[in-house]
């Protein structure tokens, strides 16, 4: 939730000192930048996999080397891959989703610094993802909250301006936001060399890249980097459509603040009850109790299930004054606010159940059967529907929500399915 929260501050001080353009630029480059940073980031799901398992067996040195090989990793790929890139190739990715100029014109410069300044949002989910599966689950806490602190103070100065700093806008959101993490993350780097967390980087540890481990890495990694950008690639495509309605920059200003921020607050704590159930499950694996790993599992979603449920009460009794937290006053905005917050509070439920069996699988070594599930149900279904309602010139946007909660049904379902299938006892972790 933490976590969420970051976004959160950037779309209500967006909202305030800029406008809805400016929502719907953030909603937009965020969803963009997504797709390319979950794919650059999936090792971290392959060094979760091999952390949980060797912390399971006690193995504390290999814990400490994979952490150190997936550290090297995402500095190579920031700096020499995802800054470069992203940085050319963003104009060409705004117009993949329809936006409007004026949205295109805030969101190109918040894209380009999100892509060149992404090494501290990396290290976070490094740091956080490898103290997790460790054991540790506090103090990627604190480093969320340290983030999150000095976002808003950052926001404070660089979106509306103050003394000789001018007012930078939506970009100076990203500037906020990418700042925070790469100070908070050289924290927690620091907190490592010094021994201070469960993962250490000591002074005899080998520098030198192992390639047997980044193998690893990759091996388990690579299919969730491609669930993630499957599920993001949808995501943009949903906006592709967005783009194509009547009203398409107060769609996508209410598709911003309901999808990508509020409806966060299930999304990103059924992330953290789905790195609980991978690190335990694994961690189970690990120490042979695989009994308990589907005890894990199961808890993981009960808890999903109560904090999804409740929120989505809270989105059907005071959807108005949510939306208008955000800055939003425009009647058609709030209006198509109102109806996906309505949705969004049924399939809450789906896609916590989809997170939490997904975790369950990925922490076991399973990371292929979340990649085919998604493919169906984040890509096949939504886009299937939406692409048929298109063609027959019937697509509103009732029916584009519809099809978001059609899309997490059938992935919570088939999720579930496949974890009470148990065929990850039988995966094996090896590190030469």
């Amino acid at each position: 939730m933490i976590g969420g929260l970051q976004g959160i501050v950037d779309h209500v001080m967006v909202g305030h000192y800029v406008g809805f353009t400016g929502n719907a630029a953030i909603g937009v480059g965020w969803q963009i930048f997504l797709v390319v940073v979950v794919f650059i980031s999936s090792l971290f799901t392959g060094m979760g996999v091999l952390v949980a398992r060797f912390a399971g067996a006690n193995d504390h040195e290999k814990v400490d080397r994979v952490v150190y090989q997936a550290f090297l990793t995402a500095v190579v790929l920031a700096l020499f891959v995802l800054a470069p890139l992203g940085y050319v190739l963003s104009p060409r990715l705004l117009q993949l989703v329809h936006a409007s100029p004026e949205v295109r014109a805030a969101a190109l410069p918040y894209l380009r610094t999100m892509f060149v300044c992404s090494i501290g949002q990396l290290l976070y989910f490094m740091l956080a993802g490898a103290l997790r599966s460790a054991g540790d689950s506090r103090t990627p806490l604190r480093i969320g909250l340290w983030i999150v602190g000095l976002n808003i103070a950052l926001n404070m100065v660089l979106i509306r301006g103050a003394g000789p700093i001018p007012g930078f806008g939506a970009q100076g959101a990203a500037l906020g936001t990418s700042i925070a993490a790469t100070l908070a993350s050289v924290a927690g780097i620091w907190m490592m060399m010094t021994g201070r967390v469960a993962v250490h980087f000591s002074r005899s540890m080998p520098k030198r890249p192992d390639w047997a481990i980044i193998r690893s890495l990759f091996r388990f990694g690579l299919p969730a980097g491609v669930q993630g950008v499957a599920m993001n690639v949808a995501g943009v495509l949903l906006l592709r459509f967005i783009g194509s309605l009547e009203f398409s920059a107060e769609a996508q200003a209410a598709y911003a603040v309901c999808y990508t921020e509020l409806f966060s607050f299930i999304t990103w704590t059924s992330v953290g009850l789905m790195g609980a159930a991978a690190a335990i499950a694994g961690q189970n694996l690990g120490a042979q109790r695989p009994d308990r790993s589907v005890k894990a599992v199961q808890t993981a979603a009960a808890y999903g299930l109560m904090i999804a449920g409740s929120i989505g009460i809270i989105f059907l009794v005071a959807s108005d004054q949510l939306l208008k937290f955000f800055g939003l006053h425009d009647a058609t905005v709030l209006m198509l606010g109102r109806q996906l917050l309505r949705y969004l509070s049924v399939s809450g439920l789906f896609i916590t159940l989809a997170l939490t069996y997904t975790g369950g699988l990925q922490g076991t070594g399973d990371t292929r059967s979340p990649l085919v599930i998604t493919l169906v149900a984040q890509i096949g279904v939504p886009l299937g529907i939406c692409t048929y309602l298109q063609a027959t010139g019937q697509l509103q946007a009732h029916w584009i929500w519809l099809a978001i909660v059609l899309g997490h049904f059938t992935r919570g379902a088939l999720s579930a399915a496949r974890f009470h299938q148990e065929r990850w006892r039988t995966i094996e972790v090896r590190v030469s």
